[in-house]
C-alpha cells in the first residue's frame, strides 16, 4: 500500500537447540520419545523457527565443515546468531579452562572468521553476540578492548552483551560507541540486582534490535548446583506483554529485530518463543509433541500436535 509505513523483519527463537541430557533436557519435551529413525534436532527445529543463537561456539570454535552442514540442514532464509567464542569476552575464563594465554591474536581472530565463514556464504549468519560477564566493568581498559573488538569484526553485524551497570550508568557514551562502530547494544532481562543493568528496551532507528531473555530465577541465579538450574524459569503470558509492546514498537523504527529466550530448562524457552511468536502475529508452524502440550496448557489453540492447525485463541 502506497504510504504504509515499513515495519522490521521479527525473527524469535531460543539459544541453543540441543539440550540432550540433565534435568533440563528437551528430550521427551520438545524433541519427540522415542525418535524416528534419522531424527535431526536441527532439522526439527528450523522447522519450527527461522533462528537461533548458537551457545556451543562459546565454549569453543568449530570447524567449517560443522558449520557448512548447519547452513546445509536448514531452510533457505534461516539464520544463526553466533555468540563469540569465551577467548573474546572471557579471556580469564579462557585462560583457567585451557590452561594457556587469556592474549589474542590475528590467529586466534582468523580462525573464528573462518569457522563461521560458512554461514555466512550461504546467506544463513546473522549477528554475532560478544556476550560478556557482570565483571567486564566499565573502565578506561574496558572501553579501549571494546573498541578493539568493535574494529576486529566490524564487518560483521554485532551485537553487544553488557551486564554491568557501569555501562548504563554512562550509558550515552556507552551508545556512542557502539553506534560509531555500527553495533547492536543488546536488551536483556534477567534477574536484577544492585550491580545489574538498567536498559528501557528502546530500538536505535534504523539500527538492529537485539534482545535476550534469560528468566528470572533470581534464587538459583547466583547460589545453584547446576548452571542449568539459573535458567529454570517460565514466564507467564503477562510478564512477556511488555517485550511483545517493546519488539511492536520497534518494528516501527527498527532494521531487523531478533528476540531469542535463554531460558532453556525443560524447553521453557520454546515455549515462551511459541508464545511471542502467536502473541505478535507470527505463524507458530509444526506439530508439537503431545508431551509439549502437557507440560504447557497454555499453549493449547497456539501449537498443535496434529497436521490441523490451531485456532485462534489468544494467550495474551
Amino acid at each position: 500500500m502506497q504510504g504504509a509505513q515499513r515495519r522490521a523483519e521479527i525473527r524469535i527463537g531460543t539459544s541453543g537447540w540441543s539440550y540432550p541430557s540433565g534435568r533440563g533436557s528437551w528430550n521427551g519435551v520438545f524433541y519427540p520419545s522415542p525418535r524416528p529413525a534419522g531424527f535431526d534436532e536441527l532439522v526439527y527445529y528450523a522447522e519450527r523457527f527461522d533462528t537461533v543463537e548458537v551457545n556451543s561456539t562459546f565454549y569453543r570454535v568449530p570447524s567449517p565443515a560443522t558449520t557448512r552442514r548447519w547452513a546445509e540442514r536448514t531452510p533457505p532464509r534461516f539464520e544463526f546468531a553466533v555468540k563469540l567464542f569465551q577467548q573474546f569476552t572471557h579471556p580469564r575464563m579462557f585462560a583457567e579452562r585451557s590452561g594457556g594465554e587469556a592474549s589474542i591474536g590475528p590467529a586466534d581472530v582468523d580462525a573464528f572468521r573462518r569457522a563461521i565463514d560458512p554461514l555466512a556464504v550461504a546467506g544463513k549468519l546473522g549477528p554475532l553476540l560478544a556476550q560478556f560477564p557482570p565483571s567486564f566493568v566499565r573502565d578506561e581498559a574496558a572501553v579501549a578492548y571494546l573498541g578493539w573488538l568493535l574494529e576486529t569484526f566490524g564487518d560483521h553485524a554485532l551485537a553487544v552483551e553488557l551486564r554491568h551497570r557501569s555501562w548504563s550508568d554512562a550509558a550515552d557514551d556507552t551508545r556512542a560507541l557502539l553506534d560509531a562502530a555500527g553495533a547492536t547494544w543488546v536488551q536483556i532481562d534477567e534477574p536484577k540486582f544492585r550491580s545489574s543493568i538498567r536498559q528501557d528496551f528502546r530500538a536505535t532507528p534504523g539500527a538492529l534490535f537485539y534482545a535476550r531473555l534469560h528468566g528470572r530465577n533470581a534464587g538459583e541465579w547466583w547460589d545453584h548446583e547446576r548452571t542449568e538450574d539459573r535458567y529454570d524459569y517460565l514466564y507467564s503470558s503477562e510478564e512477556l506483554e511488555p517485550f511483545a509492546e517493546a519488539v511492536a514498537d520497534a518494528a516501527r523504527v527498527a532494521r531487523k529485530i531478533y528476540l531469542l529466550l535463554n531460558n532453556h530448562f525443560e524447553a521453557k524457552a520454546v515455549a515462551n518463543a511459541a508464545m511471542l511468536k502467536h502473541r505478535l502475529g507470527q505463524p507458530v508452524p509444526g506439530a508439537y509433541p503431545e508431551a509439549f502440550l502437557s507440560r504447557f496448557p497454555a499453549l493449547a489453540g497456539t501449537v498443535t500436535t496434529s497436521a490441523r492447525r490451531p485456532g485462534p485463541g489468544s494467550l495474551f
